[in-house]
């Protein structure tokens, strides 16, 4: 190894751990070494043959410190000093690696063992859950099957439901659309689950929502009273889009979506309080998916019938719940008048606006 009298950019490289590439002709492969180890390794007790710059230069490497580098350029007794703290900085290096090469076999051997352990639990025999029975036509348990309380028929309606769902209400259990769709003939009532709705994607709700007879049933400012509409039904089929989900993630779907804003808005004036009473609803005039589309479907048929027989699966889904320690769920809006409401009240504005107008019966 042969180094050169000038050093100009030693400075730089003060107390940094230098890597170097040297290439062995023996075995043809490229081994890294640590710069300043291998210097001590091919010099051994002999630093003191470098020049003052070069021993300056190992200094910097190694992080001698600048006592080492005054007493290297100043006096010769300094490359005796420096070579024994060359060799003490080599042994401690080699020491500090033997202990992290002892806890790496340590580690690996209790890793061993670990997956020695996991091998013996993964052998263990993995005993199958059998699923209960469900009814194809209510996909409930067969226990608490609801067919005895759905029609014998499906209603003879010529209104067709389009159900846009947002994904968290496909994993719920107590569903009300499937009670809904068993009611109707096949083809009545379509389901589109997701979030979003393009007309590239979903080429066939985007024809429906550009037809002048579709109706989105979602309450506001800009909807008309499905009552007090002069349109003959009956005449002519429509079809009537509901979205299901939570009234936020309802709210959510209805501004993001395009789609959704293109046909004629309405809402029900006036709906008795909601009997799906095994989940909370913000006010007494909130009322489930379900209720909705039976309420809706009873004023366009011009047939109040339709309202009971829709009403009659979820009547029961009930009461089968409230038997197995289900507990009944007024409003927000009935336990914030009664004081009954036991959760923290929000610090946001709008949270707390929100609850305002519950308390005042104005429209959130």
């Amino acid at each position: 190894m042969m180094f050169v009298s000038e050093f100009p950019l030693a400075s730089l490289f003060s107390g940094v751990n230098v890597t170097v590439f040297v290439f062995l002709p023996v075995c043809g492969v490229l081994f890294p070494f640590n710069f300043a180890r291998f210097v001590l390794i091919c010099a051994g007790r002999s630093v003191a043959c470098f020049p003052p710059r070069a021993a300056i230069f190992l200094s910097h490497v190694t992080g001698s410190g600048n006592g080492l580098i005054k007493q290297a350029s100043d006096t010769p007794k300094g490359y005796e000093t420096m070579t024994s703290q060359f060799n003490k900085d080599a042994v401690e290096e080699m020491n500090e690696d033997d202990d992290e090469d002892e806890e790496e076999t340590r580690e690996r051997e209790e890793d061993d063992g670990d997956d020695e352990g996991f091998s013996v639990l993964s052998e263990l025999p993995v005993e199958k859950s059998e699923r209960r029975p469900t009814c194809r036509r209510c996909c409930r348990p067969l226990k608490v099957c609801l067919c005895p309380y759905l029609p014998p028929c499906p209603l003879d309606v010529s209104t067709c439901l389009y159900i846009v769902q947002h994904p968290a209400e496909e994993s719920r259990v107590l569903r009300t659309v499937p009670l809904l769709a068993a009611c109707l003939p096949p083809g009545k009532c379509r389901v589109f689950i997701g979030r979003r709705f393009s007309e590239e994607r979903y080429p066939e709700l985007a024809a429906v929502c550009k037809d002048a007879h579709t109706l989105l049933l979602y309450p506001g400012a800009a909807a008309e009273n499905l009552e007090d509409l002069s349109t003959d039904f009956t005449s002519t089929a429509h079809s009537v889009i509901l979205i299901d989900g939570t009234w936020s993630q309802a709210k959510d779907m209805f501004l993001r979506n395009a789609l959704l804003r293109l046909p004629r808005q309405v809402q029900l004036r006036s709906a008795p309080s909601s009997q799906y009473v095994i989940r909370t609803q913000p006010t007494n005039m909130c009322v489930s998916t379900l209720e909705c589309a039976a309420a809706a479907l009873s004023i366009m048929e011009k047939n109040h019938s339709i309202q009971e027989v829709l009403l009659k699966p979820l009547q029961a889904l009930c009461s089968f719940q409230l038997q197995h320690g289900a507990q009944i769920h007024h409003s927000k809006e009935h336990l914030i008048k009664n004081g009954q409401y036991n959760k923290i009240m929000p610090k946001n504005k709008r949270k707390i606006r929100r609850m305002q107008k519950l308390l005042t019966n104005q429209n959130i």
